[in-house]
């Protein structure tokens, strides 16, 4: 075989309305048209490889059946019936017909990968008749009626709805009655039994007998393949990983290959590097006499591939051949199905593979140092959200445990939770706050709504490639697979864990990096905030094309440390309220607000001052040579009291037990008053931001003090402080004027008396539609923007975020009445339109106006994208975002 893959490109003679394709017609860039499974097979077809004959029912054939009110469309029956004719001249076998039965599979396929997420069957066209004559055609009768018990199991949980629990229960008592411990151990005789069970329970489930008409067969199975595109789980997993509900799924008919048939048989899967650290080595498992569904649902625990090094070396070797052909091909990480009959290799599947963020930017490094491909398409592969499973939590090293056994380490990370055994109870109580662990013996597609709630996932069964691991770690949550030490009991809802019994409720930690379970709450800690070597060489790879700045948001000197390390350039948001809350500082800022007079005020302020100084300091210090925004007092002045509530209990108990003359009742019935005076109905919009800086001027004033002090003290030790003063909430150019000019009073005497020259900006935080439209006059005081798009996003769309998120948005996301939450995504039309105004006038009054973002947004990479695009200079976010939007901020840059 040769090095390179050799693809046939001959003239299309299909076009996109054509329902039906067979393999050798399409091609690999047809994803859209014919799913990425289609597509893959189709390619590999066309390049000689060892694929068995089919065809694809295209994405626009599912559309058709939703449009037709979930049927398939007119005529389509009659092209499937004639496509399934020129299949059985092409293999040469009968579709229904004893002497030489052909079988296919029905295999879903969207255009990206939904491992699981939608249904497949096998081994269609077994009947009464032909089961007797694949039996008598093979001489091997244990393989046929295993095909058709899986079939029967298989046809009736996708097609008829039948749990599927109640043909496992079957197969487990005729294990327990044969005296054996798998599967492959029971004879035809008893798996004969076991279909007689079935058929008596499909009937008792449905009415009628098990079909078996094969047409019959075919279009049910087609139908239910194109109907569990809107499946629940597929709903959910689309929901997560922002997967369009328009796209549909293809559906591929393909010929059978068996590795049911004997120890010379067997199925596998496979990635052409290791999906969780990236190394390049083939990375799979495998199961000798066993059917596909037998690796991927972790029916059986599998042996890594190299068993089948050693036990079909030729195989083997075409198989790897056959994989670096694919990699090379399609530049990129593959996702390989195959299945071996009788010493035959044929390939089921070729796509791009899964895999964790720290595998993702691993094999985009060394792709482009294997100059497969180059650092902007490296930048392009790696999804930007994704790199915050790198900042994964682990295991305190400081706690002592027993490690209570051990699994596959399928998803890495640690994760904590009481356990729950089911995705229902799952999703209730993750919804509700609580840390769970999902314990199944293995996780299902059903089972992904509950996957997402949880902190992680343990199974008893499966392996690195199981739907557990697979879909966990598309997630970024730890999963141990294949934890055989554990015996899980559904009906008394109990985990047996190496002798000790657990119930729903008790607390277990995983490490999905080593595929350590132990029993009890460990404490985590989260990830060193230095990059490592790999991602810090790919992180500069994106700030070489990318445009946008990023900046952090970061309250304290170790914020602003961490946020520089992960490769912060500014700090674009210092929120000084935070620092007012500190214990020794609280009683403070309390005596400041309920102080009488102008000068009581003052005393306090005072004191308050050094600290202020201290905090500015260490900010601006650990930022040398780059800009520190630091935004004025934003909160009403309540939020540092105690609550009304509070007080009226506490003075009513003081003035029972001590009397109204008592110094500590007088003291709280001050405090109380106070609280009564600043309490408004509705404190978003009351005294607080620039409003509250202009009634009570002296406390912006020893703000700005304190900065100035601070820079001024700081650039006499040679530190490169720059600070830069933004006032918060700014609607009117008045509200402007008495704010800048006040500040910029302070900022000059305090330069002017200690003789140093510090280089400074005045700003707004741009965080109400007014301020929008009024831009170009604010801009004429203002030297930069900074929109706080959190506020913006309230006081544009009228929604409370502390409400809204808790109790109506989340139904609106369900209802479609808003496509993402607008406090998690940017939402472009209505509070990007504002914010595209802002840019525009305040540009239009002064051309180098710096603009950029600070609410969370600035971490997100659509928003980040949408900040680009308005020709922000910079965006803001969280320290540990800073790679996420360092990334998208290069993505951005490469697209346009």
């Amino acid at each position: 075989m040769s090095e390179a893959l050799t693809v046939e490109r001959e003239s299309a003679t299909k076009t996109a309305n054509e329902p039906i394709w067979f393999f050798e017609d399409g091609s690999g860039d047809l994803k859209e048209l014919l799913g990425g499974k289609g597509a893959g097979l189709a390619e590999m077809t066309r390049a000689g490889l060892p694929v068995p004959p089919g065809f694809t029912l295209t994405t626009e054939v599912c559309l058709a059946f939703y449009e037709a009110g979930r049927r398939l469309p007119d005529g389509l029956p009659d092209r499937i019936r004639a496509s399934m004719r020129e299949l059985e001249r092409r293999t040469g076998k009968g579709f229904g017909t004893p002497a030489n039965p052909l079988l296919v599979s029905v295999r879903s396929g969207a255009r990206v990968s939904m491992p699981g997420m939608m249904d497949t069957i096998l081994n269609l066209g077994l009947n009464d008749a032909t089961v007797a004559g694949l039996a008598k055609l093979t001489g091997n009768d244990r393989f046929a009626y295993d095909a058709y018990r899986r079939f029967i199991a298989m046809f009736s949980g996708v097609v008829l709805g039948i749990p599927k629990d109640e043909f496992e229960h079957v197969v487990e008592e005729a294990k327990q009655k044969a005296g054996v411990a798998s599967d492959p151990e029971l004879t035809a005789d008893r798996w004969k039994e076991v279909i007689a069970q079935y058929r008596e329970i499909v009937r008792i489930h449905t009415g009628e007998p098990f079909p078996q008409d094969v047409y019959e067969q075919l279009d049910l199975a087609i139908q239910a393949v194109f109907d569990s595109w809107h499946s629940k789980r597929a709903i959910d997993y689309r929901k997560f990983n922002k997967i369009p509900d328009d796209w549909g799924t293809a559906c591929s008919v393909c010929t059978m290959v068996f590795g049911n048939l004997g120890d010379d048989s067997g199925t596998g899967v496979a990635f052409t590097r290791d999906p969780n650290t990236g190394e390049k080595m083939l990375f799979g498992e495998y199961l000798r006499n066993a059917q596909g569904e037998d690796v991927v649902a972790g029916i059986r625990t599998p042996m890594k591939i190299s068993d089948l090094q050693s036990s079909q070396p030729d195989v083997y070797a075409q198989f790897v051949a056959i994989a670096h052909q694919l990699e090379t091909h399609y530049g990129d990480m593959q996702d390989l199905e195959f299945t071996v009959e009788r010493g035959k290799l044929y390939m089921l599947q070729t796509r791009s593979g899964k895999r964790s963020a720290e595998a993702a930017v691993r094999i985009a490094l060394d792709l482009v140092h294997e100059k497969i491909i180059d650092k902007n398409e490296a930048l392009r592969r790696v999804d930007a959200a994704s790199l915050d499973q790198l900042f994964h939590a682990r295991i305190d090293p400081n706690e002592k445990f027993v490690v209570a056994g051990k699994g596959l380490n399928a998803s890495p990370g640690a994760a904590t939770g009481q356990i729950v055994f089911d995705a229902d109870t799952a999703a209730a109580r993750g919804h509700a706050g609580a840390d769970v662990i999902l314990v199944r013996v293995e996780t299902a597609p059903d089972d992904v709504h509950g996957m997402i709630a949880a902190k992680g996932v343990l199974t008893s069964r499966g392996g690195a490639t199981s739907h557990a691991a697979v879909v966990a770690r598309g997630m970024g949550k730890p999963c141990v697979a294949g934890f055989d030490a554990m015996t899980v009991d559904y009906r008394t809802r109990t985990a047996n864990i190496a002798g000790t019994v657990l119930k729903e409720g008790d607390w277990v930690t995983i490490d999905g990096t080593t595929g350590n379970v132990a029993i009890g709450k460990l404490t985590l800690i989260p990830p060193p905030s230095k990059l490592p070597d790999w991602l810090a060489e790919f992180l500069t790879w994106a700030d070489e094309a990318a445009r946008l700045e990023v900046w952090a948001n970061a309250d304290t000197p170790d914020e602003a440390r961490k946020a520089r390390e992960l490769g912060a350039t500014g700090i674009g948001l210092t929120r000084t309220e935070h620092m007012f809350m500190q214990q020794n500082r609280l009683p403070v800022v309390q005596r400041m607000i309920i102080s009488d007079t102008p000068e009581a005020r003052a005393e306090a302020l005072a004191q308050l001052l050094p600290f202020q100084k201290e905090d500015f300091c260490g900010i601006l210090e650990a930022m040398a040579g780059y800009p520190v925004t630091i935004r004025l007092l934003d909160p009403p002045l309540h939020e540092f009291l105690p609550a009304l509530e509070q007080l009226l209990v506490e003075t009513t108990e003081l003035r029972l037990t001590k009397g109204e003359s008592d110094p500590e009742y007088q003291e709280k019935m001050r405090v109380l008053g106070r609280v009564r005076a600043l309490h408004e109905q509705n404190p978003m919009l009351g005294l607080r931001v620039c409003r509250l800086g202009i009634l009570y001027p002296e406390i912006y004033a020893m703000q700005v003090r304190a900065i100035f002090e601070a820079a001024c003290d700081l650039r006499a030790r040679g530190v490169d402080a720059q600070p830069d003063v933004m006032i918060p909430g700014v609607g009117t150019i008045e509200e402007m004027r008495i704010t800048h000019d006040a500040a910029k009073l302070v900022a000059d005497e305090v330069i002017v008396t200690r003789g140093i020259e510090v280089k400074y900006r005045i700003g707004t935080m741009v965080e109400l539609p007014r301020a929008c439209m009024v831009a170009g006059e604010l801009a004429s005081l203002a030297q930069f923007f900074s929109f706080g798009t959190n506020d913006l996003t309230q006081t544009t769309y009228g929604y409370s975020r502390d409400d809204a998120e808790a109790s109506f948005i989340p139904r609106y996301l369900e209802l479609k009445i808003l496509k993402d939450d607008p406090f998690q995504v940017l939402d472009r039309v209505g509070v990007g339109e504002l914010m595209r105004i802002g840019v525009q006038r305040g540009r239009a009054t002064r051309p180098d106006l710096k603009i950029g973002i600070c609410g969370e947004h600035g971490g997100e990479p659509s928003s980040v994208e949408f900040c680009d695009e308005l020709g922000l200079d910079y965006v803001s976010c969280s320290p540990y975002r800073v790679p996420i939007a360092r990334l998208a901020a290069a993505q951005s840059a490469l697209a346009t």
